[in-house]
């Protein structure tokens, strides 16, 4: 199935308002029809926010009393959105809550946004992920389906069912439409179709087969009845479209406004922010501010990023890829990189830490108190350093000042840790620049110190193992041909694919950070 062609007449001809009429008739039959909540997806972009009116009109006509179900509009702030559109939506949140209250609509507006440990910046600088890849996706289950999938389903434990509003459309790509075709002929209610990820529930999608015109043309000609400005909301778009124009009803080979994608300014999994790009180029006095997001998100958007990464898996062992060489076209072995090394982690927080530096003095009064990185994703990463990675120099703290200025918010961890800084500094110096002799040292220190207060020490002497064997490899070179070896001896499983060199970096899978 091909995406739909854009039509030249928005709704096929028929008048906007018996579109409209026909819709919100259709919505009210729905909400009325069983007690079962509803859950509408908001983005604060177009589709979202036309949905969401269709929506709020409909209820707006039913008698006070049919108003009985809750619909509860859900928005996940993954803390690395573009902060024009974070505020956008943060306020747009707030603005919705008070009307409705004045309107008398059962409409909850919530803003969700990923627990701690599944961040981005956790688990890139604390964790040591590398930057998303297509083949390594780790960020949008933890960051955007977690949050909105727990909301629904404690919706779904406290009312047996839920049915989700979204405003998807056939039109957003091929890949799309044939999704929702395929739910499209399992309904189990006119218009209702099931969620294949969450059980007991349904999905909505009233907007299905508009255009981008079309989802304008409503937007423009029908004012938003929470009071936030649709017109505001196409400004946002035109200023993140290269051509800075924002079309409404055109023929084919114009493009529309909808072109414009937003999302996590840290995103790696496009070539290029152009969305960010584009308001920078739009609107550089008033957007110059935006400019150490966009260099950040570049210098992290590197594929051959060996020098950065650990030659190691997480858990030590070495995994070695088969790959087809672009000059001479033979099968060869290469490791597979890993985690960011410590070295990296540190420069990605000191990178963060100016950037956030430098928003708030350049930028305007809105974002003067920004939080790129909140403080306790800073707490978290400075336990994960310590604690889970032995890292016991405990440097988060000195980092932070040395890049804020201030100090850190958080107490001295010296009772917990084996050696002070000092002593640190002594056993660095002892190893003669072999990092990966200290890394073992300071590692089998930590975890004594971590056992030695336990009433029972079982698991000690595995843990020992488990750092000797990580530290077990004089260097990169000497791991591959252990590796090797190990591989021609039938004890080593290689990874089962052949790809590129343009490929090696960033193609562990997702078994990468967990193993």
């Amino acid at each position: 199935m091909s995406t739909p062609t854009r039509r030249a007449k928005p709704f096929e001809g028929t008048s906007l308002k018996a579109v409209i009429a026909e819709l919100t008739a259709e919505v009210r039959e729905l909400y009325v029809a069983d007690e079962v909540p509803w859950v509408v997806g908001y983005s604060g972009g177009k589709d979202s926010t036309a949905v969401l009116q269709l929506v709020w009109l409909a209820l707006k006509d039913l008698p006070v009393e049919q108003r009985t179900k809750t619909v509860y509009v859900i928005s996940t702030d993954t803390l690395v959105e573009n902060p024009i559109v974070a505020s956008w939506v943060s306020q747009s949140l707030e603005t919705m809550r008070q009307a409705a209250a004045e309107q008398q609509l059962p409409i909850e507006p919530n803003r969700l946004t990923p627990a701690v440990k599944d961040t981005f910046w956790v688990n890139l600088i604390g964790r040591g992920y590398p930057a998303p890849r297509p083949k390594f996706r780790w960020c949008t289950e933890r960051m955007k389906i977690k949050p909105s999938n727990s909301f629904i389903r404690r919706v779904v434990r406290r009312h047996g069912e839920a049915i989700m509003v979204l405003g998807i459309r056939k039109q957003e790509s091929q890949i799309r439409a044939r999704a929702m075709a395929k739910h499209e002929k399992r309904r189990v209610r006119d218009r209702l179709s099931p969620n294949g990820n969450l059980p007991n529930s349904l999905v909505y999608s009233p907007i299905e087969d508009w255009s981008n015109d079309e989802v304008w043309t409503f937007l423009m000609q029908r004012e938003n009845p929470w009071g936030y400005s649709n017109k505001d909301l196409m400004t946002i778009y035109q200023g993140a479209t290269a051509d800075a124009e924002c079309p409404l009803v055109v023929d084919t080979s114009t493009p529309s406004c909808g072109d414009s994608r937003f999302g996590c300014w840290t995103c790696t999994l496009v070539d290029q922010d152009k969305s960010m790009a584009a308001m920078i180029s739009n609107d550089g006095e008033n957007k110059r501010w935006m400019e150490p997001l966009l260099e950040l998100r570049n210098k992290l958007d590197v594929a051959d990023n060996e020098e950065d990464r650990d030659f190691r898996k997480m858990n030590g062992t070495i995994q070695l890829m088969t790959y087809v060489d672009k000059d001479d076209k033979q099968k060869k072995q290469k490791v597979v990189h890993g985690p960011y090394t410590q070295a990296a982690r540190e420069k990605w927080l000191r990178e963060l830490l100016r950037a956030q530096a430098e928003v708030r003095e350049e930028g305007p009064d809105e974002v003067r108190y920004i939080e790129l990185i909140t403080m306790e994703e800073l707490h978290e990463i400075r336990r994960l350093w310590v604690f889970e990675k032995h890292e016991v120099e405990d440097l988060v703290p000195r980092i932070y000042k040395e890049e804020t200025g201030e100090d850190f918010p958080g107490a001295p961890l010296d009772e917990q840790l084996a050696l002070g800084a000092d002593e640190m500094e002594l056993l660095r110096e002892a190893s003669d620049g072999d990092e990966i002799a200290f890394a073992t040292a300071r590692e089998l220190l930590s975890v004594e110190r971590k056992f030695r207060t336990r009433a029972r020490r079982s698991g000690l002497y595995d843990e020992l193992e488990k750092t000797i064997k990580r530290g077990f490899f004089e260097d990169k070179e000497d791991a591959y041909a252990y590796a090797l070896k190990k591989k021609q001896l039938g004890g080593q499983r290689v990874v089962p694919r052949q790809t590129t060199t343009d490929d090696v970096i960033g193609a562990e899978g997702t078994t990468h950070a967990s193993s």
